[in-house]
């Protein structure tokens, strides 16, 4: 198993019901491997005796020379063939294939001049507004939208560096952007006879930044003839290509079904637990199965009939990543966790409690799936089993999460691939968030009850001074309660070290004992609420490494400029200039790790 974290526990599982051992290598401590060096990986198969490789998803997965060497070193290799994942892993190669077969694409530039002056003169072509697109991958990594001329230059910059450190190939694609579509995915099986297959279409149209959110199935907006025109077009795309393996053809859907091909995904999905479910599958056990060279199980007759009695089934993923602050990556240590249970509901995870989240791999923990008879049970199911989901310890997308699921847009299936960038957050978010009293109290009945100061005051109610953050507010705790007495509709919460990690609807919140008031903090306090147009300090978002810095000490900025550009967990992070002025200091470089709240710059009006 060249992976780590939920997928490789998903399929570790199938691995453990089919009495086959499977070897996940480390990524940290003793005798950990980078995943993405081919020769370490295929040297620690070899020593594992390993039969066969299953790559996940991610890393190495669609990488043609990584499935190469696996089976030139005798090892089975659970994926489709180099070639095909050469054909499909080329965006500008499948455009081509896809216009080839009768198969409609986005109008676009795919074209080998790759200078930022032929870039301009073909996004003139095209037309804005626009995607820049990696040629050499997919899965939204280094995507741009770019709707005036004045933003391609950064955008090209940008898709590049992203597009070399994910794929290791700078080549970039333009394609016009279609605005306001849905994003329709095909799930298809190919064994090594030539038999292929599809079981039904996933909406991915939930999502941010080209990054998918929640997937479902069927979508709730594919008509039987739009499914029959989907269907055929993955089955006639992978076929070309001598696929093998499980595949998703991904394509956007407009509101007058119109079908344009975006690329296939060379791997096993993200979002294949919503099409297992429903279809009753083990898509790792068909990958296993076709690997060993054995005819397709499933007849396309008898997935058709799965899909007409199966149901729905909705999946949302969560992220150790902060949705209320632009959905920058968090990190910390898992100090309480708790899943739900019960009929309809699954989830794969990839992390315990106790484990530490660090940037440096991918954000998501967990993916969260329902299944019921209908779309409208599927959701009100995943609603639930989100509302008893606790993760304390870090920040995580839970909150958002349960904010979306109530979403009229989504329980009417109406998203569309830009809906969540129009409606989050709602104008009333600060004030549907408060931290409410309840949370307050629970905290502070903790942190007395723990020799913290226990708040006693003489012919008076017990004090403390609590904080949250930069909140601060002292609470009276209730008399009728004991120190660690908690009301049965009490928040979830976890002591650690100094700190109370209380749940408020989903989100994690330290509370702590504030620390006692002095002068210098007084007068910073005063500086800050009096601000006067003195210099700010710019610190990071973000933990992370700085990838590039843009401008120098001294340098005259305009408000929005960018500054350095951050990256952690594959994700990159643009820190600007809040305001115009001069560049005072710098206090980064390329190269450097910052954590979060750091110093990066210093501005001067």
């Amino acid at each position: 198993m060249a992976n780590r974290g939920e997928i490789a526990k998903r399929i570790q599982r199938t691995g453990d019901r089919l009495g086959i051992e499977v070897v996940v290598p480390p990524t940290d401590g003793p005798g950990a491997i980078d995943l993405l060096d081919i020769g370490a990986v295929v040297e620690k198969a070899h020593a594992a005796a390993a039969a066969a490789l299953h790559p996940g998803f991610g890393f190495l997965a669609e990488n043609a020379d990584f499935a190469e060497a696996v089976i030139e070193a005798g090892i089975a290799w659970v994926g489709p063939p180099p070639a095909a994942i050469r054909a499909m892993g080329d965006k500008t190669a499948a455009r081509r294939l896809a216009v080839k077969l009768g198969v409609p694409v986005v109008p676009g530039y795919d074209g080998r001049g790759q200078s930022d002056a032929a870039l301009r003169r073909a996004a003139e072509t095209v037309g804005y507004p626009l995607l820049v697109k990696p040629a050499g991958g997919g899965g939204g990594k280094g995507m741009r939208t770019v709707r005036t001329p004045d933003r391609l230059a950064d955008a090209l910059s940008a898709a590049r560096r992203e597009a070399k450190a994910a794929f290791g190939d700078e080549r970039l694609l333009l394609e016009r952007l279609i605005e306001g579509p849905r994003h329709v995915e095909v799930q298809v099986l190919f064994d090594r006879h030539g038999s292929g297959i599809h079981l039904g279409e996933r909406d991915c149209s939930t999502q941010r930044r080209h990054q998918k959110v929640v997937e479902e199935t069927p979508s709730p907006a594919v008509t039987p003839a739009v499914r029959q025109r989907l269907t055929d077009h993955a089955l006639r795309l992978a076929a070309a290509v001598g696929y093998e393996s499980a595949g998703t053809v991904e394509f956007l859907l407009t509101d007058r079904d119109e079908i344009f091909f975006l690329e296939m995904n060379t791997r096993l999905q993200v979002e294949h637990p919503v099409t297992e479910l429903v279809t009753g599958l083990d898509l790792v056990e068909e990958q296993l199965r076709i690997a060993e060279a054995m005819i397709l199980r499933p007849t396309q007759a008898a997935i058709d009939d799965a899909l007409r009695r199966g149901g729905d089934a909705i999946e949302a993923r969560l992220y150790a990543e902060d949705a209320e602050d632009g959905f920058l990556p968090a990190t910390g240590r898992i100090e309480r966790l708790e899943w739900p249970t019960g009929e309809g509901i699954r989830v794969d995870a990839g992390v315990d409690e106790g484990d530490e989240v660090s940037a440096r791999f991918d954000p998501m923990l967990a993916k969260i799936v329902s299944h019921g008879p209908d779309r409208e049970a599927a959701i009100r199911r995943l609603t639930d089993a989100l509302d008893r989901t606790v993760v304390l310890g870090l920040t995580t997308n839970l909150r958002f999460l349960r904010w979306l699921l109530r979403e009229p847009a989504l329980r009417d299936g109406q998203m569309r691939i830009d809906t969540l960038e129009r409606i989050w957050p709602p104008d009333d978010w600060p004030e549907r968030t408060r931290l409410p009293a309840s949370a307050w109290q629970a905290a502070g009945r903790q942190l007395a009850g723990n020799g913290w100061g226990g708040g006693w005051r003489l012919n008076g109610p017990r004090r403390l001074r609590l904080a949250a953050g930069d909140d601060e507010r002292t609470v009276e705790l209730e008399p009728d309660l004991e120190p660690d007495g908690l009301p049965a509709n009490g928040p979830a919460l976890v002591v650690s070290g100094d700190e109370v990690h209380v749940d408020a609807d989903g989100r994690s919140v330290a509370i702590r004992l504030a620390p006692a008031p002095d002068g210098d903090r007084a007068a910073r306090t005063a500086a800050h609420a009096h601000h006067e147009g003195g210099a700010v300090e710019v610190t990071a978002p973000m933990p992370g490494t700085v990838l590039a810095v843009h401008a120098a000490a001294g340098a005259d900025l305009e408000a929005g400029d960018p500054i350095a550009t951050l990256e952690a967990m594959k994700m990159e992070h643009a820190v600007v200039a809040p305001l115009a002025g001069r560049l005072a200091e710098l206090a980064v470089g390329a190269g450097d790790q910052v954590a979060r709240g750091e110093l990066v710059a210093v501005v001067e009006p």
